[in-house]
């Protein structure tokens, strides 16, 4: 298969990410000694002010770390809740998608100051400086991050205010247009100093308590104050010689572990990469772990997640044995039991690593604008059911579901659990199937990191043609016209996307077996890349 983009290798720190501002930022922290922690709060923040789109001050964030030292792998949660005056009967007409009352408790800076202040080196100042130099003193949009505000002229008919406090412009960017955020310099300046308190307590937030209040939206002063990071153990599965960490509920990382017990089970080597055999046990694999993430999934403090059983290989093997490999299934039942968002990782000089996601929801959030911090809210809250009986349904103080998902590989070597890989991407209910691919790529097939997330893709979902409630296959217009012959006999509907143009954006970091250095990639898919040093 041809390559685009050649394989980073470094030995020092490298990292991965979606936009080059961003990445430079956390490269820096690496190059002046800084660990994983700087590098990542110093990309996560340039990626708020370079990339509204996907990630803000007023989203969340997830991410898994991998201590060198100790073996360890720790998965950190920061979602917010549905804040206190929330609840069904507050929406009679639904949830709707923009607007305050959209928004749940914004968790990202708090799972900042949480990494940083447990495996930070550098000082907050440092690693947010070139966040607030990017706000205050401005960037050039990207194509991309034009497109994307020329794209959503009818929102900025709705919401001006926050076309111009995202680009200090009453118009959208062209790109190579310098855009400002003045407003959002001043809270990172804030939270520079004060840390997570500058964001949960104090003027900001006041500031997002009375805008809430002034817009029908539910966020207040005790929302924000009893607002904690999760910190706890990953899930995880073996997968062939390597273990695979998620991250457990609410997000839907049990998916990409359930998927990958199923396919297990077959002989994906001999199968073929891109195969019609491969494709379709991995999206038949897809349909039955999103049918029990709808049959189970829900806050954890809320609903008993049968994980134990989800994840067991004896499930993994029974789902499997109903894959039919001649037929599609029409409609996968869920077992029985006794959006827009931007990824990177990092890792550094001392063999730690980060996987880290973050996002505001759909493109933009709620479109709403905390007056004089720059703050952009997110809509997480639409993610919430309204239907009383469903796991994930509406709560006062309850956590919704995530499509947002981190993974990590570890390995054994000499009798010490060792880093062997760690990715991810955005993409919503696609990014646990991406994350499959690009898991097997690696694994299976052995690809370096580079080759794997360029790899022809297929996802399973609502189809790109404007018929209601249809699902389709749909694969990159690289995959084998045979292949995709064979696909549509066995019942497939199969729609093809331009050839890169899988709605996925991968990042993704591999420590070879024996190596003492990293091979890492970037999707060109994205604006980013991939350095080290």
């Amino acid at each position: 298969m041809k390559q685009h983009r050649g394989v980073v290798y470094a030995r020092n720190g490298v990292i991965a990410a979606s936009q080059p501002l961003a990445v430079s930022a956390g490269l820096q922290m690496l190059m002046e000694g800084g660990s994983f922690a700087d590098a990542a709060l110093a990309t996560s923040a340039v990626l708020c002010v370079t990339e509204p789109l996907n990630s803000h001050l007023g989203g969340d964030g997830f991410a898994i770390i991998y201590e060198a030292k100790t073996g360890s792998v720790t998965a950190l949660n920061g979602s917010g809740k549905a804040p206190a005056a929330a609840s069904i009967d507050k929406f009679p007409g639904g949830i709707p998608l923009r607007g305050t009352a959209a928004a749940a408790v914004p968790g990202l800076p708090h799972l900042w100051f949480v990494m940083h202040n447990k495996w930070g080196r550098l000082s907050r100042e440092r690693c947010l400086a070139a966040a607030i130099n990017y706000a205050q003193n401005g960037y050039p949009a990207g194509s991309r991050t034009a497109g994307a505000f020329q794209g959503s002229a009818e929102l900025w008919q709705t919401f001006p205010k926050t076309l111009e406090t995202l680009t200090g412009m009453s118009t959208p960017p062209q790109a190579g247009t310098v855009l400002h955020q003045p407003e959002l310099a001043s809270t990172l300046t804030t939270l520079a100093k004060q840390g997570s308190d500058g964001f949960y307590r104090g003027t900001v937030a006041e500031a997002i308590a009375a805008a809430c209040a002034a817009t029908h939206g539910f966020i207040g002063l005790e929302d924000l104050a009893a607002h904690r990071t999760q910190i706890s153990e990953p899930i995880s599965t073996s997968y062939r010689d390597v273990v695979v960490h998620g991250q457990p509920p609410v997000s839907q990382g049990h998916i990409l572990l359930q998927q990958l017990n199923m396919i297990e089970n077959f002989d994906v080597f001999k199968m073929g990469h891109n195969s019609a055999d491969l494709i379709h046990v991995m999206t038949e694999a897809k349909k039955q772990a999103f049918a029990d993430r709808s049959r189970y999934l829900g806050d954890p403090s809320f609903i008993d997640v049968p994980l134990v059983h989800l994840l067991s290989k004896e499930y993994g093997t029974k789902r499997a044995a109903e894959i039919k490999m001649n037929r599609a299934m029409e409609v996968a039942a869920p077992g029985e039991v006794p959006h827009d968002t931007t990824y990177f990782c990092v890792a550094d000089n001392e063999g730690n690593a980060v996987s880290f996601i973050q996002s505001v929801f759909w493109g933009y959030g709620s479109a709403a604008i905390i007056p004089g911090t720059g703050i952009l809210l997110n809509n997480r809250m639409t993610s919430f059911s309204l239907e009383p009986s469903h796991p994930n349904v509406l709560m006062p103080g309850k956590r919704p579901v995530h499509t947002l998902n981190t993974w990590l590989i570890t390995r054994e070597e000499n009798g010490h659990r060792t880093l062997a890989a760690v990715g991810g991407t955005p993409g919503a209910d696609y990014q646990v199937q991406t994350n499959l691919q690009v898991i097997s790529n690696v694994v299976d097939f052995g690809m370096n990191p580079q080759e794997a997330i360029e790899a022809p893709r297929w996802q399973h979902g609502e189809s790109v043609s404007r018929r209601s409630n249809v699902e389709a296959l749909m694969v990159e217009d690289r995959i084998s016209p045979d292949v995709i012959g064979e696909l549509r006999q066995r019942g497939h509907t199969v729609q093809l996307l331009p050839s890169f143009g899988h709605g996925s954006t991968v990042q993704c970091i591999v420590r070879p077996r024996g190596g003492d250095y990293y091979t890492a990639g970037s999707d060109l898919r994205a604006d980013g890349h991939a350095a080290g040093f």
